[in-house]
């Protein structure tokens, strides 16, 4: 006899999507406390963020003295009509995780099968659960990001290589996949790195040759993989690529765009850059985040595929944060990471002299100050 689904009331969902977007915990601490599937988590959260606004935008009314039956019969076609064709354009959705992540099993009106139907998914590939990160795979993802800042052009083959010398069996399939969840591929051009969504427009490398001269002339950002105790974050920033300033940083739970976006509005309401810099990554192409450098008239550009160097700066800014902050204090909980990198970010911009602006700091520089030479220099 098969194993009866275990049903969830609506409250109970909207508890853990609240928890969830509170960034307060990683969704493996959130799985553990609420015995969920990490899976079911995220779902839930982007569900939550998607529908809240629809909440306050409901302004139809019908006519006082009308037959409560007719009122009824109207509401639920109105109900069923909304409901279809909210599934009907979520079709446009890309891949199977996608896809699969709108299906909602308790949905009181539209079976599963009716809802993989509607979403072009087979109902077989719904069901397929991957297995959820265990301590095993976080450590191994601990290592791995040490060493890819030691030597960022190692491709999974040699990651491979490497875990093995130091006493892990492991395949490259896994050492792949680990990697893809991080967000780190080699730096050697290849195939496969950087994918974008394939709906999503890609904008050309604009700073070949330019020489960056000035505060506010370019601004790039990146995502990193922060380890925890239990899961793991996500980190973003914002960073004037002359002064190494960083203007703004944001932390979550899941990869999804919103909080970079958030970082992006805290950036924009400081001033605003000519061109914005950033990989192919599927944040960084959505048309949330695009629309938005669009609508304040920002150049875009983004990295060719594979080029981790065409965003070097960020890059090198990773290995410094890690370095000093994330890896010597190994953070016990979500609100202590984020306290910890509000006081380190103040220091890096105020306080740490920097090598590449022959020691000056990045607020220095930021604010009227330039280097000797006039250019930011690689270190």
């Amino acid at each position: 006899m098969s194993k009866q689904r275990k049903q969830h009331s609506a409250e109970f969902k909207a508890k853990v999507a609240l928890d969830a977007l509170k960034e307060l915990k990683t969704v493996p601490e959130l799985a553990r406390e609420y015995a969920l599937h990490p899976t079911q988590i995220n779902q839930w959260k982007k569900h939550l963020r998607e529908e809240a606004p629809s909440l306050f935008g409901r302004t139809g009314r019908i006519a006082e003295g009308t037959d409560p039956a007719v009122v009824t019969t109207l509401y639920e076609k109105i109900g069923r009509l909304n409901m279809e064709l909210d599934w009907l354009k979520k079709k446009l959705t890309g891949s199977v995780d996608e896809r699969r992540a709108l299906v909602e099993p308790a949905h009181p009106e539209l079976s599963t099968g009716r809802q993989c139907e509607l979403v072009g998914l087979a109902r077989s590939s719904y069901y397929y659960q991957p297995a959820p990160a265990n301590a095993e795979n976080l450590a191994l993802m601990r290592l791995l990001d040490e060493q890819y800042l030691r030597t960022p052009f190692y491709g999974s083959r040699r990651m491979m290589v490497w875990l093995q010398q130091q006493g892990h069996a492991v395949n490259r399939k896994r050492v792949q996949r680990l990697m893809q969840v991080m967000g780190l591929a080699g730096i050697a051009p290849g195939p496969g790195t950087s994918q974008p969504h394939p709906l999503h427009k890609v904008y050309p490398y604009l700073l070949r040759d330019r020489v960056v001269e000035r505060p506010n002339q370019v601004w790039c950002s990146d995502i990193t993989y922060v380890p925890m105790p239990v899961g793991f974050m996500y980190l973003v920033v914002v960073m004037d690529w002359f002064s190494r300033y960083v203007l703004a940083w944001e932390l979550s739970n899941t990869l999804d765009v919103s909080f970079c976006v958030a970082a992006l509005e805290r950036a924009l309401a400081r001033c605003q850059p000519e061109i914005f810099n950033s990989d192919q990554g599927v944040q960084f192409t959505s048309q949330a985040f695009t629309g938005r450098l669009e609508q304040a008239q920002v150049q875009i550009s983004m990295d060719g595929r594979g080029r981790t160097f065409d965003n070097i700066f960020v890059e090198r800014l990773w290995r410094t944060v890690k370095y000093e902050d994330i890896y010597l204090k190994d953070y016990p909980t979500v609100p202590a990471l984020y306290h910890g990198l509000t006081w380190y970010f103040e220091f890096y911009n105020q306080a740490r002299p920097h090598q590449g602006l022959n020691n000056q700091t990045p607020a220095t520089v930021y604010s009227g100050g330039r280097s000797d030479n006039g250019t930011p220099s690689l270190s």
